[in-house]
Protein backbone atom coordinates (compact mmCIF):
# COMPACT_ATOMS: atom_id res chain seq x y z
CA UNK A 1 0.00 0.00 0.00
CA UNK A 2 2.78 2.56 0.99
CA UNK A 3 4.41 1.50 -2.30
CA UNK A 4 1.25 2.76 -4.54
CA UNK A 5 0.76 5.78 -2.34
CA UNK A 6 4.69 7.06 -3.02
CA UNK A 7 3.96 5.94 -6.99
CA UNK A 8 0.35 8.32 -6.74
CA UNK A 9 2.28 11.14 -5.53
CA UNK A 10 4.85 10.59 -8.40
CA UNK A 11 2.38 10.00 -11.11
CA UNK A 12 0.27 13.12 -9.80
CA UNK A 13 3.04 15.58 -9.89
CA UNK A 14 4.44 14.36 -13.67
CA UNK A 15 0.55 15.06 -14.81
CA UNK A 16 0.69 18.07 -13.21
CA UNK A 17 3.57 19.88 -13.92
CA UNK A 18 4.21 18.55 -17.29
CA UNK A 19 0.67 20.89 -18.56
CA UNK A 20 2.15 23.46 -16.11
CA UNK A 21 5.03 23.59 -17.97
CA UNK A 22 4.27 22.87 -21.31
CA UNK A 23 1.05 24.83 -21.76
CA UNK A 24 3.11 28.49 -21.76
CA UNK A 25 5.28 27.43 -24.04
CA UNK A 26 2.15 25.81 -26.11
CA UNK A 27 0.49 29.07 -25.79
CA UNK A 28 2.95 31.22 -27.14
CA UNK A 29 3.51 28.78 -30.03
CA UNK A 30 -0.23 29.07 -30.69
CA UNK A 31 -0.13 33.07 -30.75
CA UNK A 32 2.56 32.67 -33.13
CA UNK A 33 0.91 30.52 -35.63
CA UNK A 34 -2.24 33.06 -35.11
CA UNK A 35 -4.14 29.74 -34.17
CA UNK A 36 -6.78 31.86 -31.56
CA UNK A 37 -10.14 32.51 -31.50
CA UNK A 38 -11.93 35.40 -29.96
CA UNK A 39 -13.72 35.00 -26.64
CA UNK A 40 -17.04 35.76 -26.95
CA UNK A 41 -17.90 36.41 -23.49
CA UNK A 42 -15.11 39.65 -23.58
CA UNK A 43 -16.16 43.15 -24.61
CA UNK A 44 -13.45 43.72 -26.14
CA UNK A 45 -11.85 42.19 -29.03
CA UNK A 46 -9.89 39.40 -26.77
CA UNK A 47 -7.92 36.79 -28.50
CA UNK A 48 -7.40 33.78 -27.24
CA UNK A 49 -5.12 30.50 -28.16
CA UNK A 50 -6.80 27.05 -28.80
CA UNK A 51 -6.60 24.04 -28.92
CA UNK A 52 -4.54 23.44 -25.65
CA UNK A 53 -5.61 19.58 -26.12
CA UNK A 54 -1.94 19.07 -26.92
CA UNK A 55 -0.50 20.11 -23.41
CA UNK A 56 -2.86 17.96 -21.88
CA UNK A 57 -2.65 14.90 -23.89
CA UNK A 58 0.98 15.39 -22.80
CA UNK A 59 0.55 15.24 -19.50
CA UNK A 60 -1.90 12.75 -19.42
CA UNK A 61 -0.32 10.29 -21.04
CA UNK A 62 3.36 10.68 -19.54
CA UNK A 63 2.26 10.84 -16.44
CA UNK A 64 0.22 7.22 -17.15
CA UNK A 65 3.04 5.84 -19.05
CA UNK A 66 4.79 6.85 -15.53
CA UNK A 67 2.59 4.97 -13.74
CA UNK A 68 2.69 2.17 -16.22
CA UNK A 69 6.36 1.28 -15.67
CA UNK A 70 5.39 0.79 -11.73
CA UNK A 71 2.20 -1.09 -12.16
CA UNK A 72 1.95 -2.86 -15.67
CA UNK A 73 -1.90 -3.67 -15.83
CA UNK A 74 -3.82 -3.43 -18.95
CA UNK A 75 -6.35 -0.82 -18.25
CA UNK A 76 -3.83 1.95 -17.88
CA UNK A 77 -2.74 1.11 -21.32
CA UNK A 78 -6.79 1.57 -22.64
CA UNK A 79 -7.12 4.66 -21.06
CA UNK A 80 -4.03 6.07 -22.72
CA UNK A 81 -4.63 4.82 -26.27
CA UNK A 82 -8.44 5.83 -26.04
CA UNK A 83 -7.39 8.97 -24.90
CA UNK A 84 -5.26 9.36 -27.93
CA UNK A 85 -7.79 8.20 -30.15
CA UNK A 86 -9.74 10.86 -28.41
CA UNK A 87 -7.17 13.27 -28.88
CA UNK A 88 -6.83 12.68 -32.63
CA UNK A 89 -10.64 13.23 -33.71
CA UNK A 90 -10.60 16.92 -31.71
CA UNK A 91 -7.56 17.79 -33.17
CA UNK A 92 -9.26 17.52 -36.36
CA UNK A 93 -12.49 19.09 -35.57
CA UNK A 94 -10.45 22.11 -34.32
CA UNK A 95 -8.84 22.56 -37.61
CA UNK A 96 -11.43 21.26 -39.73
CA UNK A 97 -15.28 21.95 -38.43
CA UNK A 98 -16.36 18.80 -39.45
CA UNK A 99 -20.21 17.43 -39.44
CA UNK A 100 -22.38 16.82 -36.37
CA UNK A 101 -22.37 13.71 -36.34
CA UNK A 102 -18.66 13.29 -36.78
CA UNK A 103 -17.23 13.33 -33.18
CA UNK A 104 -19.87 10.73 -31.61
CA UNK A 105 -18.93 8.27 -34.87
CA UNK A 106 -15.22 8.88 -34.42
CA UNK A 107 -15.38 8.64 -30.55
CA UNK A 108 -17.24 5.28 -30.83
CA UNK A 109 -14.34 3.64 -32.34
CA UNK A 110 -12.38 4.82 -29.65
CA UNK A 111 -13.88 2.68 -27.13
CA UNK A 112 -11.70 -0.33 -29.32
CA UNK A 113 -9.06 -0.36 -27.24
CA UNK A 114 -10.85 -1.25 -24.41
CA UNK A 115 -12.79 -3.79 -25.54
CA UNK A 116 -9.44 -5.60 -27.92
CA UNK A 117 -7.29 -5.29 -24.98
CA UNK A 118 -10.55 -6.80 -22.60
CA UNK A 119 -10.02 -4.26 -20.12
CA UNK A 120 -13.46 -4.55 -18.96
CA UNK A 121 -16.16 -6.22 -16.55
CA UNK A 122 -20.03 -7.20 -18.58
CA UNK A 123 -21.16 -6.75 -14.79
CA UNK A 124 -22.43 -3.95 -14.46
CA UNK A 125 -22.48 -2.51 -10.57
CA UNK A 126 -25.72 -0.41 -9.43
CA UNK A 127 -26.11 1.40 -6.07
CA UNK A 128 -28.43 -1.07 -3.40
CA UNK A 129 -29.30 -3.93 -6.27
CA UNK A 130 -26.15 -4.83 -6.53
CA UNK A 131 -24.36 -6.52 -9.66
CA UNK A 132 -26.14 -7.04 -13.17
CA UNK A 133 -24.80 -9.28 -15.68
CA UNK A 134 -25.00 -8.03 -19.01
CA UNK A 135 -22.70 -9.48 -21.23
CA UNK A 136 -23.39 -8.81 -25.01
CA UNK A 137 -26.03 -5.62 -23.82
CA UNK A 138 -22.20 -4.33 -21.97
CA UNK A 139 -20.23 -4.14 -25.13
CA UNK A 140 -22.62 -2.09 -27.02
CA UNK A 141 -22.43 0.20 -23.79
CA UNK A 142 -18.84 0.49 -23.75
CA UNK A 143 -18.90 1.69 -27.57
CA UNK A 144 -21.73 4.13 -26.32
CA UNK A 145 -20.22 5.50 -23.13
CA UNK A 146 -17.09 6.78 -24.60
CA UNK A 147 -18.86 9.42 -27.43
CA UNK A 148 -21.56 10.52 -24.99
CA UNK A 149 -18.88 11.36 -22.22
CA UNK A 150 -16.75 12.71 -24.55
CA UNK A 151 -19.06 14.99 -25.90
CA UNK A 152 -21.14 15.90 -22.45
CA UNK A 153 -17.49 17.39 -21.38
CA UNK A 154 -17.20 19.32 -24.77
CA UNK A 155 -20.62 20.76 -24.34
CA UNK A 156 -20.20 22.18 -21.23
CA UNK A 157 -16.75 23.98 -22.15
CA UNK A 158 -18.72 27.05 -22.83
CA UNK A 159 -17.07 29.51 -20.66
CA UNK A 160 -13.58 30.35 -18.91
CA UNK A 161 -12.18 27.29 -16.65
CA UNK A 162 -15.57 25.64 -16.91
CA UNK A 163 -14.34 22.04 -18.38
CA UNK A 164 -11.19 21.84 -17.21
CA UNK A 165 -12.33 22.92 -13.50
CA UNK A 166 -15.12 21.01 -13.88
CA UNK A 167 -13.06 17.82 -14.68
CA UNK A 168 -10.65 18.17 -11.57
CA UNK A 169 -13.68 18.10 -9.36
CA UNK A 170 -14.90 14.88 -10.84
CA UNK A 171 -11.83 13.61 -11.71
CA UNK A 172 -11.09 13.96 -7.98
CA UNK A 173 -14.28 12.98 -6.99
CA UNK A 174 -13.95 9.62 -8.97
CA UNK A 175 -10.42 9.01 -7.17
CA UNK A 176 -12.47 9.35 -4.09
CA UNK A 177 -14.67 6.61 -5.08
CA UNK A 178 -12.49 4.29 -6.10
CA UNK A 179 -10.16 4.32 -3.20
CA UNK A 180 -13.10 3.68 -1.29
CA UNK A 181 -13.90 0.77 -3.28
CA UNK A 182 -10.59 -0.67 -2.61
CA UNK A 183 -9.75 -0.19 -6.32
CA UNK A 184 -6.39 1.69 -6.06
CA UNK A 185 -4.34 1.32 -9.25
CA UNK A 186 -7.59 2.89 -10.97
CA UNK A 187 -8.19 5.44 -9.21
CA UNK A 188 -4.45 6.51 -9.42
CA UNK A 189 -5.32 6.86 -13.22
CA UNK A 190 -8.03 9.10 -12.19
CA UNK A 191 -5.75 11.10 -10.01
CA UNK A 192 -3.25 11.65 -13.00
CA UNK A 193 -6.42 13.08 -14.78
CA UNK A 194 -7.47 15.12 -12.02
CA UNK A 195 -3.86 16.71 -12.02
CA UNK A 196 -3.62 17.01 -15.61
CA UNK A 197 -6.93 18.99 -15.86
CA UNK A 198 -6.07 20.98 -12.42
CA UNK A 199 -2.51 22.18 -14.71
CA UNK A 200 -4.31 22.95 -17.17
CA UNK A 201 -6.79 25.22 -15.44
CA UNK A 202 -3.95 27.22 -14.07
CA UNK A 203 -4.29 28.76 -17.43
CA UNK A 204 -7.41 28.08 -18.61
CA UNK A 205 -9.67 29.48 -15.76
CA UNK A 206 -10.95 33.01 -15.95
CA UNK A 207 -9.61 34.86 -17.98
CA UNK A 208 -8.60 32.04 -20.03
CA UNK A 209 -4.76 32.76 -21.61
CA UNK A 210 -5.82 29.40 -23.63
CA UNK A 211 -8.98 27.51 -24.96
CA UNK A 212 -8.50 23.23 -24.56
CA UNK A 213 -10.57 23.03 -27.89
CA UNK A 214 -12.41 19.51 -29.07
CA UNK A 215 -8.75 17.99 -28.73
CA UNK A 216 -8.78 19.00 -24.69
CA UNK A 217 -12.35 18.38 -23.97
CA UNK A 218 -12.63 15.29 -25.79
CA UNK A 219 -9.62 14.00 -24.18
CA UNK A 220 -11.22 14.86 -20.51
CA UNK A 221 -14.11 13.31 -21.06
CA UNK A 222 -12.75 10.18 -23.15
CA UNK A 223 -10.48 9.67 -20.68
CA UNK A 224 -12.79 9.72 -17.57
CA UNK A 225 -15.51 7.24 -19.51
CA UNK A 226 -12.54 5.12 -20.19
CA UNK A 227 -11.51 4.80 -16.49
CA UNK A 228 -15.17 4.78 -15.30
CA UNK A 229 -15.47 1.59 -17.65
CA UNK A 230 -12.25 -0.01 -16.47
CA UNK A 231 -12.87 1.07 -12.81
CA UNK A 232 -16.17 -0.52 -13.18
CA UNK A 233 -17.94 2.25 -11.59
CA UNK A 234 -20.00 3.47 -14.48
CA UNK A 235 -22.94 4.59 -13.02
CA UNK A 236 -20.80 6.56 -10.08
CA UNK A 237 -18.68 8.15 -12.15
CA UNK A 238 -22.07 9.54 -14.36
CA UNK A 239 -23.50 10.90 -10.37
CA UNK A 240 -20.30 12.48 -10.51
CA UNK A 241 -20.58 14.46 -13.53
CA UNK A 242 -24.62 14.84 -13.51
CA UNK A 243 -24.63 18.25 -14.01
CA UNK A 244 -22.77 17.86 -17.39
CA UNK A 245 -25.38 15.20 -18.25
CA UNK A 246 -28.20 17.47 -17.35
CA UNK A 247 -27.16 20.01 -19.91
CA UNK A 248 -26.40 17.31 -22.88
CA UNK A 249 -29.71 16.01 -22.17
CA UNK A 250 -31.11 20.00 -22.16
CA UNK A 251 -29.69 21.19 -24.91
CA UNK A 252 -30.12 17.20 -27.78
CA UNK A 253 -34.30 17.87 -25.72
CA UNK A 254 -34.21 21.25 -27.14
CA UNK A 255 -32.25 20.75 -30.17
CA UNK A 256 -34.09 17.57 -31.20
CA UNK A 257 -31.23 16.57 -33.33
CA UNK A 258 -26.59 16.01 -32.93
CA UNK A 259 -25.52 19.14 -34.13
CA UNK A 260 -22.56 21.02 -34.46
CA UNK A 261 -21.93 23.17 -31.34
CA UNK A 262 -20.32 25.80 -33.44
CA UNK A 263 -24.06 25.70 -35.83
CA UNK A 264 -26.04 26.56 -33.06
CA UNK A 265 -27.76 29.79 -31.45
CA UNK A 266 -26.33 31.40 -28.43
CA UNK A 267 -28.66 30.53 -25.63
CA UNK A 268 -27.35 34.19 -24.24
CA UNK A 269 -26.89 37.40 -25.02
CA UNK A 270 -25.05 40.67 -23.33
CA UNK A 271 -26.15 43.15 -21.00
CA UNK A 272 -25.02 46.63 -21.11
CA UNK A 273 -22.56 46.26 -18.44
CA UNK A 274 -21.20 43.12 -20.24
CA UNK A 275 -22.69 40.22 -18.09
CA UNK A 276 -24.41 37.19 -19.22
CA UNK A 277 -28.49 37.13 -19.71
CA UNK A 278 -30.40 34.18 -21.12
CA UNK A 279 -31.77 34.99 -24.27
CA UNK A 280 -35.66 35.74 -25.87
CA UNK A 281 -35.04 33.85 -28.94
CA UNK A 282 -37.08 30.93 -28.29
CA UNK A 283 -35.09 28.90 -30.95
CA UNK A 284 -32.09 28.94 -28.92
CA UNK A 285 -31.36 25.88 -26.63
CA UNK A 286 -32.13 25.45 -23.50
CA UNK A 287 -28.76 24.57 -21.56
CA UNK A 288 -27.21 24.66 -17.82
CA UNK A 289 -26.13 28.00 -18.26
CA UNK A 290 -29.36 28.98 -19.50
CA UNK A 291 -31.28 27.70 -16.37
CA UNK A 292 -28.80 29.80 -14.03
CA UNK A 293 -29.49 32.82 -15.62
CA UNK A 294 -33.04 32.69 -15.62
CA UNK A 295 -33.15 34.50 -11.95
CA UNK A 296 -31.06 37.38 -13.12
CA UNK A 297 -28.06 38.29 -15.48
CA UNK A 298 -24.40 37.03 -14.05
CA UNK A 299 -20.90 37.75 -15.00
CA UNK A 300 -18.76 34.90 -16.71
CA UNK A 301 -16.85 34.02 -13.54
CA UNK A 302 -20.27 34.36 -11.07
CA UNK A 303 -21.32 31.57 -13.65
CA UNK A 304 -18.04 29.29 -13.67
CA UNK A 305 -18.62 29.36 -9.55
CA UNK A 306 -22.30 28.57 -9.58
CA UNK A 307 -21.48 25.51 -12.08
CA UNK A 308 -18.39 24.37 -9.75
CA UNK A 309 -21.02 23.67 -7.12
CA UNK A 310 -22.80 21.92 -8.92
CA UNK A 311 -20.31 19.74 -9.57
CA UNK A 312 -18.71 19.36 -6.41
CA UNK A 313 -22.54 18.66 -4.99
CA UNK A 314 -22.29 15.94 -7.57
CA UNK A 315 -18.87 14.78 -6.18
CA UNK A 316 -20.20 14.24 -3.10
CA UNK A 317 -23.37 12.30 -3.57
CA UNK A 318 -20.83 10.01 -5.94
CA UNK A 319 -18.63 9.59 -2.89
CA UNK A 320 -21.78 8.78 -0.73
CA UNK A 321 -23.01 6.07 -3.25
CA UNK A 322 -19.62 4.62 -3.49
CA UNK A 323 -19.86 4.08 0.77
CA UNK A 324 -23.61 2.92 0.08
CA UNK A 325 -21.83 0.74 -2.14
CA UNK A 326 -18.88 -0.85 -0.32
CA UNK A 327 -21.14 -1.51 3.28
CA UNK A 328 -23.16 -3.95 0.30
CA UNK A 329 -19.46 -5.35 -0.60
Amino acid sequence: MEEKIIVGIIVSAIAFFSVYLVTPILIKALEKRNLCVKDANKKENVMIARPGGISIIIGLVVSLIAFYLFFPIVEILAVVVTSILAFLVGIIDDRRVMGGWFKPAALAFCAAPILLLGAYDTNLAFPLFGEVKIPILYLGLIVFMIPVMGNTINSIDVLNGVASGFTSIASFSLTIVLFILQNYEIGIIALCLGFTSLGFYKYHKFPSRIFPGDSGALVFGAAYGAIAIVGQVEVIAAIAILPAIINSFLFLSSVKKIIEHREIKNPTSHTEDWKLQTTADKLAPITLVRLILAKKPLSEKQICIEIFKLAIFSGILAIITAFMMSVEI
